[in-house]
């Protein structure tokens, strides 16, 4: 599964880990995400992940 960075604050989601944070268990992928889902660290919106090579 490929990993995702906010392009705000550079956090990178990583689906096998999840976010624990957010109640996102391990191994959910990027594109599964509940639409609402933002990030972790400073709350952008899912939109603003690019993924990453």
């Amino acid at each position: 599964m490929k990993k995702y960075i906010c392009t705000n604050c550079g956090y990178v989601y990583d689906p096998e880990t999840g976010d624990p944070m957010g109640d996102i268990p391990p191994g959910t992928a990027f594109e599964a995400l509940p639409d609402e889902w933002v990030c972790p660290m400073c709350y952008a919106p899912k939109s603003s992940f690019d993924e990453m090579e």
